[in-house]
């Protein structure tokens, strides 16, 4: 991955500068990765920034609250996402006007305010130190019912899993992939030439920013790729897709994994990051098709066509 790329390089130019806070290393924010003078800093950038969005408190006003568990259940695992996240896409209305060293003390803030001790070190910007800092997770709440109220409504598929695929994980796909050879953040063309259909990688032209798409295609990936899992499924041959077989659960997981790795990717705000993480996303697709999808058919060698022989071993 590019973090570590980027933590060799950084740490072959910086050496013992770096080594004075390595101390930070392998570390959880429960335990002081902080100090109270960073957090102060980090209020004075809030206050000024970010609060008209997230609320004078971090409870959320236009966007999410960012504090309290439903955050922690977001942004819980390596502090250099979340650094990242402020300083690439906050404001939102500015986004990218923030120095790395304000993003880490905006996020001290947001740690102070969550709760976790302060220390006798700062929160580091250099991103190999942040990627060994965690966010630890929220605890589970106790006595939750699991699967929610007894009275939420059941939908029962609308479609196959190949419409489910072509409809949206297909497009949404192809929108990260698009990133290999077309960087989000250069400038649009205004009009589009739709006379040989809408292209996929144009959805959205005109209405949300270039990296706005690859976010939500990202999250699109994330949050449908459950569907697959759906009881009562068929395949586009009538046959009920697998949805117990543990490997297609694997497989399920891998796919949602890539879309998250894809969002995370995305909030570098960076082409060749997120060009890195498509082969995620491909791998997870490729491996599904080998086992499910690509079988033998009349020719030699795997058949995507053969239909008939999808969604089983």
């Amino acid at each position: 991955m590019s973090a570590r790329i980027a933590a060799a390089a950084v740490a072959a130019v910086l050496g013992s500068a770096l080594a004075s806070v390595a101390a930070q290393s392998g570390r959880s924010a429960a335990e002081g990765v902080y100090t109270t003078d960073q957090a102060a800093r980090g209020r004075t950038v809030y206050e000024a920034r970010c609060s008209a969005c997230h609320g004078a408190s971090l409870q959320g006003a236009q966007a999410p609250p960012l504090a309290g568990a439903e955050f922690l259940r977001i942004w819980h695992g390596s502090a250099a996402d979340l650094v990242a996240k402020v300083q690439n896409t906050m404001p939102a209305n500015e986004p990218g006007t923030l120095t790395r060293q304000q993003a880490a003390d905006v996020v001290a803030y947001l740690l102070q305010v969550g709760a976790f001790p302060a220390g006798r070190r700062e929160l580091p910007s250099d991103p190999p130190l942040l990627e060994q800092i965690a966010i630890p997770a929220p605890a589970a709440s106790a006595g939750a019912a699991p699967g929610g109220s007894a009275f939420a409504p059941s939908f029962p598929p609308a479609g196959n899993l190949a419409q489910v695929m072509r409809g949206i994980l297909f497009p949404s796909s192809n929108l990260i992939f698009n990133v290999q050879t077309r960087d989000p953040a250069a400038p649009r063309q205004t009009t589009l030439n739709t006379s040989g259909g809408f292209p996929w990688a144009d959805w959205g032209a005109g209405i949300y920013g270039g990296w706005e798409m690859i976010d939500y295609a990202a999250i699109a990936l994330a949050e449908s790729a459950p569907l697959m899992l759906m009881p009562g499924r068929r395949c586009e041959n009538g046959k009920p897709v697998p949805v117990t077989d543990p490997e297609w659960v694997t497989f399920t997981m891998e796919l949602a994994e890539a879309g998250r790795a894809a969002y995370r990717a995305s909030q570098t705000r960076k082409q060749e990051v997120v060009s890195e993480v498509t082969n995620q996303v491909s791998d997870a697709c490729f491996h599904c098709h080998s086992v499910f999808r690509d079988k033998r058919g009349p020719r030699t060698g795997p058949d995507p066509s053969n239909k008939a022989a999808r969604c089983v071993r």
